[in-house]
């Protein structure tokens, strides 16, 4: 009988890795006072696909070169939710303990912007209050595991369908 390859170790291990990086990313974007810039915010996916790829091909190569969809979605899955968890609880420790003007300089660029579309005041500020609403750190946090769950399960999906290779029934 052959020995099974542990997904959770790998998972644990490249997980992580890619909240690590992602913190690492993060911090970077907001010492530099580049937390407005969307585009930018964006490329942090770009980590966790390399923690995915890397993740995966490790698995398969521990696996004899051979790896299901179903072992590639699993461990891809788990990766992003360690991941998540880690990098919203750095995000929570910085927000509260580190930078807490971040909040409010979002606050402060969501009601520009909106005052730049040339919404009026009553409409401001509810659109703000709602806004903060969503700014506490419990709901941040969870949002932020979820939100990394969530697409890392979609890229999970698409990275296993390229890197699977299935054992032959017959050997």
């Amino acid at each position: 009988m052959e020995d099974q390859v542990s997904s959770a170790r790998v998972a644990l291990k490249y997980g992580v890795l890619t909240a690590v990086a992602t913190m690492i990313y993060s911090t970077i974007i907001s010492v530099a006072g580049m937390t407005s810039n969307q585009w930018v915010g964006s490329l942090s996916f770009i980590i966790l696909i390399v923690g995915l790829v890397l993740a995966l091909k490790n698995y398969k190569e521990q696996n004899g070169g051979f790896m299901t969809f179903g072992q590639g979605l699993g461990l891809g899955t788990l990766l992003s939710a360690i991941a998540g968890l880690l990098s919203s609880l750095f995000s929570m420790f910085y927000l509260q303990f580190i930078d807490n003007s971040a909040l409010t300089e979002g606050i402060n660029k969501v009601r520009s912007d909106m005052e730049a579309r040339g919404m009026d005041d009553a409409q401001i500020d509810q659109a703000v209050a709602m806004s903060q609403k969503f700014m506490t750190p419990g709901v941040m946090f969870l949002m932020g595991v979820f939100g990394f769950l969530l697409v890392g399960f979609f890229l999970s999906l698409i990275i296993s369908l390229i890197l699977r290779k299935e054992k032959p029934v017959f050997e």
